[in-house]
């Protein structure tokens, strides 16, 4: 294919590869990953003051 004259065939393959791991990456932190919840290990005091 004269076109395609500057690329070799191993750089495109190179490339559609990385794109396609890239949206793999991407689609499973869009929608598989879940973040942990931070625990808040102390415990707040409630101040109810009677006066």
């Amino acid at each position: 294919m004269p076109q395609m004259a500057p690329l070799n065939w191993l750089s495109l393959y190179f490339f559609f590869f990385l794109m396609f791991i890239l949206s793999i990456i991407l689609n499973y932190y869009m929608f598989l990953y879940t973040p942990k919840k931070p625990t808040n290990k102390i415990k707040k005091i409630s101040m109810n003051w009677k006066w």
